[in-house]
Order: structure tokens, then C-alpha cells, then sequence
């Protein structure tokens, strides 16, 4: 892999031209095809095959598109002292409830005072008009949902209380915003910093920024030909970006640390994607199949969510493989300090043979010999060189304490994982509309209102058989739930009967009830009876992901064996990785329980509601903190492995690998942070959480588990940590360093010619 990827970057410098030209065609292109096909994008979640979705479906053929088409709860409450069914106050509601049913899309919106149907508070302070639409919530435009915010502004003139909330209220994802650009500005700081030059902290960030670019305009322009979740765009940029930056920064680095070492420009790129790159495309792999896995759950938007992506990072790999060094070609010695450009070189070969030469292969000059572990100033981290050797030495000397330390600290902030309860039904930020709506509701309704359960009868005898079920569940369900009349369609083949539990849609006796509804109904012989409703389909989704993620969290840690035995030659030190993925799962899980479950800290990351998590989050954040984990452990065990293969020492081995290393895994865990991060404060209800979740867990997987925990666990291995049975020795290498490279004999062209050579000052 790595003589193919040399080869790569060889031919991406030498024609640098035509490769840039070509990245930036296909981002115009991709660019266009985003402003011009786009479609609409769904911010709803069902799974095929559910009962509550097939009920969904067999409503919209028995009752039409608006029974399961999307809906707005208006709510209206009486000034203090007043009822709503006062005359005046009941004019004042017919007259706005006109209004809403006049509302561009709207297919009707009920009188909550009608004799028939009322739904009005039993206090008789409040009531509520439901307004539908003949659409999912999806497929309700921009212009229609201003029309009703300002329908329910334009109300409030008339003395009454007037809020509205509702799945056509929720407004998908935005992919721009001021606390997403902070993070870019965060992470061209610490590039600038560690690179001590602009010119190549402005291009590292530039060709992230357009391989993310192509990646979420092409998710963009797929919305025209097949409906995609709103999440997935952002969830693309969010990680594209994070990784696109990253990867650069360790081809960037590699190039530099070649230049030092007296390589001409067009050999120090073909030697950073041959080494650097090696490991880029094993880190990049990691992420994508673990992305990709998310198809074996069975659940097709999060497949579609994880295909997508892993097709970002597929072109972030790419970028960082082509374009990169096509950069590096244009930029050439100028991606140095200023003061280091003039400089001569270090030496004229590698300054360290990771691997024995062949003895065919002669040094050259300056070469030290076959197998010798020696190290130039080349390789010496040009910052921060004494703290990061001080930092590694001191946690290989004090193992056991840093080891049990790290432990210990990670284990107690994952107790709130064990508490974790997870729901598709989403709270609105306090302070919004749908919050006092949602209030008023609670207070004057019952939160069940809120929970509302439909009960299809489908078949020749349903109209006949739906007050039997009315009956028997009126009967059998817990006291206070409110059974309402059956409701048969035009054909006499299907009748509803909603059922309003006592608790919230949120709560584990909703669950119940719904559990009860579904054991206790014997249907009659031809009919079919469903449970179905926005609470029940939260219900089903919620049990199948969670059903799903154990058996995906098997699968990831297996995959990171797998992968880290091919990687490393060993099996313990597979195994320290694996367990140190597991405690940073633990601790980014617990973190984001005890922040958006509990409310601990809520108002300093602006979580704007507080309750149950997302269901589909935790499935995500272990598919991208599991990729994210394994790179760390790869860019950082694989320095102390080359060491170890050189003949040094154990202990050493960990110093020397962390000293050369460490540097730029703190650089590149500091941005994916800045990234991360960024996407809270402002963020979509459904990506806080996920960009909350991964920032921590980017936060305690490298500073803590890979910067404390891995090298105390192989300082306390010592030798053993790179034992590997004789019987699992054929296994296939994955040279991530470039070693092969690192062998062949040196070419003429590596050496700096004058044409390379900057004038200082430039």
C-alpha cells in the first residue's frame, strides 16, 4: 500500500495543476447540482416493517394522505378569571380558527368549541385546535410554517393566549451558522500555531473545507432523487470536516519533517502520502466500514445516515491523498517557519530505518545502520519536545497510578450511562412557542395529551368490531385513560379509536399502555388491529435501535481487534485499545446523559430542552468515536511499535513513539474538537447531543485513554505488549508506516535541489 500510495503522490505534485483543476470542477459541479436538484429532506423516523408504521400507511389508503399527514396543535387559554367558552372569548377562537384553516397548505384546522368534538380543558381555561396538513412534516415548506408563526402572532392581539407547536413546526437542520464558522476559526488557530505558518495552516484548512464542500453538496443534490434524513447533511459536514482537517494536518507534518531531512519538494510529498498517507487511508478505512456498518442494524434511514457519511470521509481520504500534495507542490518549502526555510538540510536519507535493511540495500551517507535506532533533530517535535518526553516518561515510571488514575476517573463520569433512557420524542427549547404550548397543555390537558395512541381496526367487520375494542380497553387500561369513540372511514373497512393515556409521551407507563393494548386485543377472524400514532412509532424505533446497539457495539470492538492485530503484530495491545474505546464510549455516554438528561451544566452548552436521548443517537456516536479512537491509537501506537521494532527498550520505545507523535494527535484531537463543539451551542435539537457526545468523547479518548491509559497499560506490559503467537504470524501486514519506503535505497531526486530552495525572507 504504501509503494502505491508514493507513486500517487508522486504523480499528484509533478501534475499539481491538473489535479487542483480537477478537485475544483467537481466541486463547481457538485455545487450546481446542489442549487439545482435538491429536494426535500425528512426530519421524521419510521422503520418499515414496524406495526406502527404499516398502520400509518393503511390509514393514508383507508382515510387519506391528512390522517397521517403532519399537524399543529394551536392552543388557545383564557385571560385569568375567564373561561374560553365565554361568548366573547369563543368568537375571538372561531374567528382565528377560520384564519388557520385558510393558510397556505392547510387542509383543515378544527374548532376546538364544536358540540361534537370538543377539546377544550375540563376547567373550561383552555382549548386546542388541531390544524393538519395533507403532507408529511418533511414536505411542509419554509412558507408555510412562517405563515402559521405569524398566524399565532397576529392572535395574540386578541387578548387570548395563543401558542402552537407540532412535527410541522420542527424546522430541519441548517448546515451554516456563526458558532460553526468559531469552530473553523478555532481550528486555523491551532493550525497556524502548529505549524508556525499561515500559508500552511491556510491550506491545510482550505482543502478540508473543499472535500467536506464536495461531500455535502453531492448529499445535497442526492435529496432531488430520494428523501434523506435533514440530519444527514449535517451530520456529513460535522465529520467531514472534523477528519478533512485532520488528515491533512498529518500529511502536512510528514511533508515538513521530510523537507527538514533534505528531500526536494516533489519527493517529501511522494513520502508523505507513502507514510503519512499509508496511515490516513487505514484511519480512513476505520471510520468508513464502521459507518457503514450501521447498515447490518436493519433500520434504513440510519443506513442511509451512515452510507452518507462514509461517503464524506471517502472524499476527505481522497483529498488529503491527491489534492493535498498537489498543494504542498504549489507552496513548496513555504509551508516552513520563515526561519526555517533557508536552512540546510539535516541529512540527505531517512534519519531512521524503521525496519532492518536489506543487505543488498547499501546506506548512504549519514544513514545510521541497518536496525539502529537512531534519531536526528528532524525527528524531534519542533514545540513543546521536553514536556511531551517529561509527560511520557512520567506515565510509564508511575504506571500503576496513571493506569488505575484514568481509569478511575473515566469509570465515575460514566455512571450516568447506566440511567440512560432514549425517545424520538423531542422537547422544544424552552422560551420557543412549542415549549408554552407544550406547557399549557400539561397543565391544563394532562400530559397525555401530548401521547395520544390510535388504534386501527382494519378488515370487512372493523366498524363492527371497533366498540367491542372500545369497550375492552376501556376496561382493561389503567384508570384515567381516556378511550374515545370509534371513527370508521368512508368504506366501512377500517375505524379508528384513539386512546389518551394519562402520562406523557416520555414516560414508561405510555410504554405500558401500549404494550397492554397490544397483548390483550384478540382480533376477530379477517380483522387486523394496529397501534399506531407519533408515540408509538417513537416507542417502536426506540426499542429497535436499542435492541440493535449491542449487537453493533460487538461488532465495532471486534472490527478494532481485527484491525489492531494486523496493525501492531500483537494481542494485547488489541486489546488495550479495544478497552480503552469502551471506557471513552462510557464516559461520552455518561457525560451527555448527566448535560441533556439530567440537566447538569444544560444552560453553559445551551442544551435548550432536557429529557430522554435522541434514540438514534447513541448508535452514531458509537460508529464515529469508535473510527475516530481507532486513528488515535494507530497514529500513536505505531511510532512506539516502530521504536520497539528498531530494538529499543519497552519503556523506551513508548517515550520515543510518544515524543514524536504526541504532538501532532493533541493538534488533531484540539481541532476535531474546536469542530465538535461548535455544533452545540446553536445546533439542530437533534445534532446537540451527537456534536455534544463526540467532542467529549474526542476530548477523553485522546488526552486520557490514549495520552494516560495506553501507555501505562503497555508500560506494564513491557515486552509482552508485542507478543504475537507464531500460528498468527501469516496474517497479512499493514505496513501504516511506510516502512517498505523507508527501506529502498535513496533516489537522486529525493535530495534538495536549488530550484527548492527558498531565499529567506520569502
Amino acid at each position: 500500500m504504501a509503494t502505491l500510495l508514493h507513486r500517487l503522490g508522486l504523480a499528484s505534485v509533478r501534475h499539481r495543476l491538473l489535479v487542483t483543476i480537477a478537485w475544483l470542477a467537481a466541486l463547481v459541479a457538485v455545487g450546481v447540482g446542489a442549487g439545482t436538484l435538491s429536494g426535500a429532506t425528512a426530519n421524521s423516523f419510521s422503520i418499515p416493517g414496524q406495526e406502527s408504521t404499516t398502520a400509518l400507511s393503511l390509514m393514508k389508503e383507508r382515510f387519506g394522505e391528512a390522517s397521517a399527514g403532519a399537524t399543529v396543535q394551536v392552543v388557545f387559554e383564557a385571560p385569568a378569571g375567564q373561561k374560553i367558552t365565554d361568548p366573547a372569548n369563543a368568537a375571538k377562537v372561531a374567528e382565528i380558527v377560520a384564519g388557520l384553516g385558510r393558510l397556505p397548505g392547510v387542509a383543515a384546522a378544527s374548532n376546538p368549541l364544536d358540540p361534537k368534538a370538543p377539546t377544550v380543558s375540563r376547567d373550561q381555561g383552555a382549548a386546542y385546535s388541531s390544524v393538519t396538513y395533507p403532507v408529511q412534516p418533511s414536505e411542509v415548506t419554509d412558507e408555510q410554517r412562517e405563515a402559521v408563526t405569524a398566524a399565532v402572532t397576529q392572535a395574540r392581539t386578541s387578548g387570548l393566549t395563543v401558542e402552537a407547536r407540532g412535527e410541522a413546526l420542527s424546522n430541519p437542520a441548517d448546515i451554516g451558522g456563526a458558532s460553526e464558522i468559531l469552530g473553523v476559526v478555532v481550528a486555523l488557530i491551532v493550525l497556524a500555531l502548529t505549524y508556525g505558518s499561515l500559508i500552511a495552516a491556510g491550506m491545510n484548512l482550505l482543502t478540508a473545507i473543499a472535500g467536506v464542500g464536495i461531500g455535502a453538496a453531492g448529499i445535497v443534490t442526492l435529496t432531488g432523487f430520494t428523501e434523506l434524513q435533514s440530519t444527514t447533511p449535517i451530520l456529513a459536514v460535522m465529520l467531514g470536516l472534523a477528519v478533512g482537517i485532520d488528515y491533512a494536518l498529518f500529511i502536512v507534518t510528514r511533508f515538513r519533517h521530510e523537507l527538514r531531512r533534505g528531500l526536494s519538494v516533489e519527493a517529501a510529498a511522494a513520502m508523505s502520502v507513502g507514510t503519512a498517507g499509508a496511515a490516513v487511508v487505514t484511519a480512513g478505512l476505520t471510520v468508513v466500514i464502521a459507518l457503514a456498518g450501521l447498515s447490518v442494524v436493519g433500520i434504513p434511514f440510519l443506513s442511509e445516515m451512515g452510507v452518507a457519511a462514509a461517503a464524506t470521509i471517502v472524499i476527505a481520504v481522497l483529498v488529503a491523498i491527491t489534492l493535498v500534495p498537489a498543494i504542498l507542490g504549489f507552496i513548496g518549502r513555504r509551508a516552513l517557519p520563515r526561519e526555517q526555510r533557508s536552512l540546510p538540510p539535516v541529512a540527505a536519507a531517512p534519519a531512521v530505518a524503521p525496519y532492518p535493511v536489506p543487505a543488498a540495500a547499501a546506506p548512504a551517507a549519514g544513514t545510521p545502520a541497518a536496525g539502529t535506532p537512531a534519531v536526528s533533530s528532524a525527528d524531534e517535535p519542533p514545540v513543546g519536545r521536553g514536556f511531551i518526553r517529561g509527560w511520557a516518561r512520567l506515565v510509564s515510571e508511575q504506571r500503576w497510578l496513571s493506569l488505575i488514575g484514568a481509569v478511575a476517573l473515566l469509570a465515575v463520569i460514566a455512571i450516568p450511562f447506566f440511567s440512560m433512557k432514549t425517545t424520538l420524542a423531542q422537547r422544544a427549547a424552552e422560551g420557543t412557542t412549542q415549549a408554552r404550548a407544550q406547557a399549557i397543555i400539561d397543565t391544563r390537558f394532562g400530559p397525555g395529551i401530548s401521547s395520544p395512541l390510535i388504534v386501527l381496526i382494519d378488515g370487512p367487520d372493523a366498524v363492527r368490531y371497533a366498540p367491542q375494542v372500545q369497550k375492552h380497553l376501556t376496561e382493561v387500561l389503567p384508570e384515567g385513560t381516556l378511550v374515545l369513540p370509534p371513527r370508521p372511514d368512508q368504506a366501512g373497512t377500517a375505524a379508528l379509536v384513539t386512546v389518551i393515556p394519562t402520562t406523557g409521551p416520555e414516560d414508561e407507563r405510555t410504554l405500558d399502555v401500549v404494550h397492554d393494548i397490544r397483548d390483550s386485543i384478540n382480533p376477530a377472524d379477517g380483522t387486523r388491529v394496529y397501534v399506531t400514532g407519533s408515540t408509538a412509532v417513537s416507542i417502536d424505533v426506540s426499542q429497535k435501535l436499542n435492541d440493535a446497539l449491542p449487537v453493533y457495539l460487538g461488532l465495532v470492538v471486534g472490527l478494532a481487534f481485527v484491525l489492531l492485530v494486523l496493525v501492531f503484530r500483537s494481542l494485547l495491545v488489541p486489546v488495550v485499545g479495544v478497552l480503552g474505546f469502551l471506557l471513552t464510549i462510557g464516559a461520552a455516554f455518561g457525560a451527555t446523559v448527566a448535560v441533556f438528561q439530567w440537566g447538569w451544566a444544560a444552560d453553559a452548552v445551551n442544551a435548550g430542552s432536557t429529557g430522554p436521548i435522541l434514540s438514534l443517537a447513541p448508535i452514531i456516536i458509537v460508529g464515529i468515536l469508535f473510527g475516530l479512537a481507532m486513528d488515535y491509537q494507530v497514529f500513536l501506537v505505531s511510532r512506539m511499535h516502530e521504536a520497539h521494532a528498531h530494538g529499543a527498550a519497552p519503556r523506551a520505545a513508548i517515550v520515543t513513539g510518544f515524543r514524536q507523535a504526541a504532538p501532532v494527535v493533541i493538534a488533531a484531537a484540539t481541532i476535531m474538537f474546536a469542530v465538535f463543539a461548535a455544533f452545540v451551542p446553536e445546533g439542530n435539537d437533534t445534532i446537540k447531543p451527537i456534536a455534544f457526545a463526540l467532542a467529549v468523547g474526542i476530548a477523553f479518548d485522546a488526552f486520557i485513554v490514549r495520552m494516560i491509559a495506553v501507555p501505562a497499560a503497555l508500560a506494564l506490559l513491557g515486552g509482552a505488549a508485542w507478543w504475537l503467537p507464531s500460528w498468527l504470524r501469516r496474517l497479512p501486514e499493514l505496513d501504516v508506516e511506510g516502512a517498505a519506503l523507508e527501506r529502498r535505497p535513496p533516489s537522486v531526486d529525493d535530495n534538495v535541489t536549488p530550484s527548492d530552495q527558498v531565499p529567506a525572507g520569502v
